[in-house]
């Protein structure tokens, strides 16, 4: 599944806002908090996130693209895994984000509407 977002961002906010894992639960209201022991991305950055409902999930990110603005990234928790990419692209008028969710159905389904939600918000100022 494929979610975007367009917003009056700048290209270089939103950018910043993914690569930087302390600013995840500023426009992602699902994520209370994230453990990482880097503040920005890079290939085999591993932590955990906190849910807002205190659940824990661990991730490990394969990429990050500074030039293109993507990254990528698998995200596990207990027997559910997902695999989500990420991309930020210029527009006239702001930016927009698009986020690739794969995994098993029902998950990336369930899923797709705290998604959707996130990633309008990562794309306002």
């Amino acid at each position: 599944m494929t979610l975007r977002a367009e917003g009056p961002a700048s290209v270089e906010d939103v950018w910043l806002r993914y690569v930087t894992p302390a600013c995840w639960p500023s426009w992602s209201p699902q994520i209370r908090a994230v453990r990482v022991d880097r503040d920005r991305l890079t290939p085999g950055t591993r932590g955990e996130i906190v849910s807002l409902f205190g659940v824990t999930a661990a991730f490990a990110v394969e990429s990050v693209d500074d030039e293109r603005r993507q990254w990528a990234w698998r995200v596990r928790l207990g027997p559910v895994r997902l695999r989500l990419r990420h991309e930020v692209l210029r527009r006239p008028d702001g930016s927009a984000t698009t986020l690739r969710i794969e995994g098993s159905p029902l998950v990336v389904a369930a899923y797709a509407g705290p998604a959707r939600w996130a990633i309008a918000r990562l794309v306002r100022e």
